[in-house]
């Protein structure tokens, strides 16, 4: 994995594990239904953008050095994979 990967990924676990803290406390004092799900939907948002960087990172390293190594076919069937799961 790429450092700036690694330090932006782990930064924003950070984020994500704070928010779904407070979303947790929200819930347990039994705050209004809408703010609560704003908060779900930042963590949402916040995943998504977690999960971009890691793919990111992932394209500029792993893919390039599979490809080098002649796992074509093995890196292709990951990528396949990870779209699929996506696009469930």
């Amino acid at each position: 994995m790429i450092n700036d990967t690694k330090v932006e990924s782990l930064k924003r676990m950070s984020y994500i594990e704070g928010h779904l803290s407070g979303i947790r406390k929200m819930i347990s004092e039994e705050k209004y239904c809408v703010d609560i799900l704003k908060q779900t939907y930042a963590v949402r948002r916040a995943i998504e953008k977690l999960e971009s960087k890691l793919l990111d990172g992932h394209l500029h390293s792993c893919v390039i050095s599979g490809v080098k190594e002649g796992r074509d076919d093995q890196v292709l069937q990951e990528l396949l994979e990870l779209y699929n799961l996506n696009s469930k």
